[in-house]
């Protein structure tokens, strides 16, 4: 799962899939049984410079699913759920899953929720979780703290909460002046506990099922990627 912030983002795969994202938008590439793809800033964007700014998190699946056809979606970032806190202080991109009832446009076959969180100075956010899951969140800006003791955080810092049935931060009072605002992301899953294998971008369960990915990558068994209009 690709979620870029600022830029621009080209997506192709061997298995037809593709697209472009810009400022605020989401693509998910669920590799399953195996492609080749290619994401990169444009061209244009690496010579003429500028903001380039997103994260990536791969998102392991379950032994059933391992296998499953690959698939490619994005979601534009005017498709996201946008959601407030009741005092108006927190701005909420609800990008997949559930939150008390509201739906999220990303389609996952782990069930997970993610967010990206805006959290005005000194406001404070609670939001309830599903006991089942699991929960991070991290700093893209600013700076704050997280859960009832305050655990204080920062950009690029990444709290991992306890068990329970909510979340709680808070933007501290002053923040820093490349950002206004605390901008957090905030995301939790069902635990699949299975094992899990990697190596180099493989994914799986055993070493013999990684030493099969390796063999057909080398055999071309993931099949090529189509050549580009450049």
């Amino acid at each position: 799962m690709t979620y870029l912030i600022d830029g621009t983002f080209v997506h192709r795969d061997s298995h037809g899939g593709g697209g472009v994202i810009n400022d605020g938008d989401t693509q998910w590439m669920t590799a399953g049984s195996g492609l080749l793809h290619i994401e990169a800033p444009p061209e244009s964007l690496v010579l003429s410079g500028g903001l380039f700014h997103g994260l990536q998190l791969w998102v392991n699946l379950p032994k059933s699913d391992k296998m499953m056809a690959p698939r490619y979606q994005d979601i534009g970032g005017g498709q996201v759920k946008l959601l407030t806190s009741a005092d108006g202080g927190a701005l909420l991109r609800l990008i997949a899953g559930d939150l008390d009832g509201h739906q999220g446009p990303g389609i996952t076959h782990t069930p997970i929720t993610m967010m990206h969180v805006t959290v005005n100075p000194g406001a404070e956010l609670t939001l309830p979780w599903r006991k089942d899951f699991n929960a991070l969140a991290y700093a893209l800006a600013g700076r704050g703290s997280a859960g009832a003791e305050g655990r204080p955080f920062r950009m690029g810092q990444a709290v991992v909460f306890g068990a329970g049935d909510s979340l709680t931060i808070r933007a501290d009072e002053s923040q820093e002046s490349r950002s206004p605002n605390f901008e957090v992301v905030l995301l939790g899953g069902l635990p699949i506990r299975e094992p899990m294998m990697h190596y180099g971008p493989f994914v799986m369960n055993t070493h013999a099922e990684l030493a099969q990915a390796f063999e057909d990558f080398q055999a071309g068994r993931l099949g090529t990627i189509p050549a580009g209009e450049h």
